[in-house]
């Protein structure tokens, strides 16, 4: 669709995931060099909601596509808008803690994934990626579940 001549831009829907084991550890992906941007930066997950899915079989799909595991209980945490006018880029990120089992957790998108890490929210790898900090605030804000 055209609007004055320029084309319309529409943001996307993301599902953004911090994956976490019951007993406040967080699991974050080292993005490698196939990553989308910011490779060798540390992150939590995410993927976008495909046409008719629902946020929680969005999430559902995204951890076992990007880390084999099941999600074990899905609490969703808040919503925050990603604009990055140096991406050309404009995502509504709807953010999610998923409890998975650590045991089941492997690196099952090696072309966007490098490392797996489980850190204390407190003590994280560097570099992080840029929304990393905003998207964990929702993460640590008082009265979550975790």
């Amino acid at each position: 669709m055209e609007i004055s001549g320029q084309a319309r831009r529409t943001p996307a829907v993301s599902c953004v995931f911090v994956c976490h084991d019951g007993e406040g550890r967080v699991l974050l992906a080292r993005r490698g060099a196939g990553a989308r941007d910011e490779p060798g930066t540390w992150d939590c997950g995410a993927g976008a909601l495909e046409y008719g899915e629902s946020f929680e079989a969005a999430v559902a799909r995204e951890v076992r596509e990007e880390y084999t595991a099941d999600a074990l209980d899905v609490e969703t945490l808040g919503v925050r808008n990603v604009v990055r006018p140096e991406l050309d880029s404009h995502w509504v990120a709807v953010v999610f803690a998923v409890r998975v089992d650590p045991t089941r957790v492997a690196i099952g998108e090696p072309h966007k994934f490098d490392r797996l890490g489980w850190f204390d929210p407190g003590d994280l790898p560097e570099p992080r990626h840029s929304q990393l900090r905003e998207t964990l605030a929702l993460f640590s804000r008082p009265g979550s579940c975790r």
